[in-house]
């Protein structure tokens, strides 16, 4: 018998950063621009490369916002390269950033935007406890359909 296969949560440098500009350049249909990935480099542990037995399979980003006087973990990638899907990667991504967010105590939520057409990130959402709270018109550009769900899971 095998042993279990091992997700570990890694930190994002500048000496892996081309590792989750690819790996978002594969599981995303949007580009991220140079700030983004400077950006990640100054969260500390918001930004996390996941590790499925040593090689790098997902990545999450996100950053504390704050909208009318409540702070909310803004979630702004969370992807698995799709031949590791349904092993607990994004499982153990969402649940470290659930921790810190927990841990902070002050933050009320957490949020993302979806695709609308990304029945597979809904569902994988709505099973951790989010709930689809607005629809944004437009929000994407240069891919189709534009538009993307807001979905929140609150802390409070």
């Amino acid at each position: 018998m095998s042993p279990a296969p091992r997700i570990e949560l890694g930190d994002i440098t500048v000496h892996n950063i081309k590792q989750l500009k690819v790996l978002n350049q594969v599981v995303f249909p949007v580009s991220y621009n140079d700030k983004f990935y400077k950006d990640v480099l100054e969260v500390g542990d918001l930004a996390k490369l996941a590790y499925f037995n040593d090689i790098v399979v997902g990545a999450v980003c996100c950053r504390v916002d704050v909208q009318e006087c409540k702070r909310k973990l803004y979630i702004m990638t969370l992807g698995c390269l799709g031949p590791y899907r349904r092993c607990g990667v994004g499982k153990a991504l969402l649940d470290h950033v659930l921790k810190i967010a927990e841990d902070d105590g002050q933050i009320d939520a957490l949020f993302l935007h979806v695709q609308i057409s990304n029945n597979e990130a809904i569902q994988f959402y709505e099973n951790c406890g989010f709930k689809i709270i607005d629809t944004k018109k437009d929000y994407y550009k240069r891919i189709e359909p534009a538009d993307a769900f807001v979905l929140e899971r609150s802390l409070k």
